[in-house]
């Protein structure tokens, strides 16, 4: 993408094209709270605890303050990157967030399809309401990735990977941080888990290995399918040594979500994982715990380049991204803002997010004094 957000400001100012959406974060979020009912809002917006985490992600954002530089000629950029061997438009990619069918009926197959119509990877979440194939089918070609909620049941998470690259995903993403959900303050007051209503779970439901546990098919006895996968759904007693099993049972690169600490990073590296993704889930599992962006530097001094290292968890708009990739993220992930606009306007609610998202960080990148990403550094930035 070269100069996009020049061509997204043309295109808006001469009413080429409609506003779907609130641009600002701040009223799109208030907006897709009017929209929906308490429970699944309360679901994608609510983080654990008092919610401290999740403001702090979004605070510790604005202590890291970008120096621009000046006659640095922006007048062609190119906000591409490489990763594992992939050039991608954007240093982006949809990050995955389950049960997206609360919110709109479509859910992951029109996020995905918005992703894929935007050249931005989609992860897609073991935790979606549709199957792993399903989206791949929505968009053959386009780049992703899948995430994996590993179960304690070894098997069935070896199916589920190897069903992914069957499908045709570039890699997977082990979430580590949620091996059982985190204490909910909101979730726990309306009593709601859309899991027990059997959204969110079309990977399990249609898994070989799932089905074969099941004395009757989901389609004959859903009760009882939906009560295995609450048996069998997290596994806190996996190790550093697990990682071997997932290895063995894919050619796929294997990255790690959730990580904070760089002993875990350095870990991560001996382990001969192919990359990292700081992240503290949006704030949704460890109240008090760090925020991503002030993390991340200690975890990219301790990979030295060996390894990618991405990011999620605060980020809003173009500046955020800008600081996350200076602060050395190769790449960061989006995920309550694509949500809300999925709750507006469906498919072509999440493009437009993106669209604005993307532009805002070409031109926050330009006037910054740089022309690509590889121009982008901790020094042009300052923490107050």
């Amino acid at each position: 993408m070269r100069n996009f957000g020049n061509q997204v400001q043309f295109t808006v100012y001469q009413q080429l094209e409609k506003n779907l959406v609130p641009v600002s974060y701040e009223e799109l979020e208030a907006r897709a709270k009017e929209e929906l009912e308490a429970k699944p809002f309360d679901y994608v917006a609510a983080s654990a605890g008092i919610e401290d985490t999740a403001r702090e992600n979004n605070l510790a954002f604005r202590k890291w303050k970008i120096v621009p530089r000046m006659l640095r000629d922006t007048s062609d950029r190119d906000i591409g990157i490489e990763l594992f061997g992939r050039k991608l438009n954007v240093p982006l990619l949809l990050a995955p967030i389950g049960v997206q069918s609360i919110v709109h009926p479509e859910g992951e197959i029109a996020s995905a399809r918005a992703a894929a119509s935007m050249g931005v990877p989609f992860i897609a979440s073991t935790a979606s309401t549709y199957s792993l194939e399903k989206i791949s089918e929505a968009t053959e070609g386009a780049e992703k990735w899948f995430q994996l909620y590993w179960s304690n049941d070894h098997e069935l998470a070896a199916s589920m990977v190897k069903r992914a690259e069957s499908a045709g995903y570039g890699a997977i993403v082990i979430t580590l941080d949620t091996p059982m959900m985190g204490w909910r303050e909101k979730d726990i007051h309306h009593a709601y888990l859309p899991f027990l209503e059997a959204k969110g779970i079309g990977n399990y439901l249609e898994d070989p290995v799932f089905r074969s546990r099941l004395e009757r098919s989901p389609e004959e006895d859903i009760r009882s399918a939906i009560m295995h996968w609450a048996q069998i759904f997290g596994n806190p007693s996996l190790t550093w040594r697990d990682l071997e099993f997932i290895r063995s049972q894919t050619n796929l690169p294997i990255l790690l979500k959730g990580v904070l600490h760089p002993d875990d990073a350095r870990l991560a590296v001996e382990s001969g994982v192919d990359g990292l993704i700081v992240s503290n889930h949006g704030g949704r599992q460890v109240d008090g715990s760090i925020p991503a962006v002030d993390a991340l530097p200690d975890v990219v001094d301790i990979v030295q380049g060996d390894i990618p290292v991405l990011m999620d968890s605060g980020i809003r708009r173009g500046a955020d991204i800008v600081k996350a990739l200076s602060l050395g993220a190769s790449a960061v992930l989006l995920g309550r803002p694509y949500m809300y606009g999925l709750a507006l306007a469906g498919e072509a609610g999440v493009r437009q997010v993106l669209r604005n998202l993307i532009a805002d960080f070409d031109l926050t990148m330009a006037l910054s004094g740089s022309r690509s990403v590889d121009g982008l550094g901790r020094d042009l930035l300052k923490k107050v």
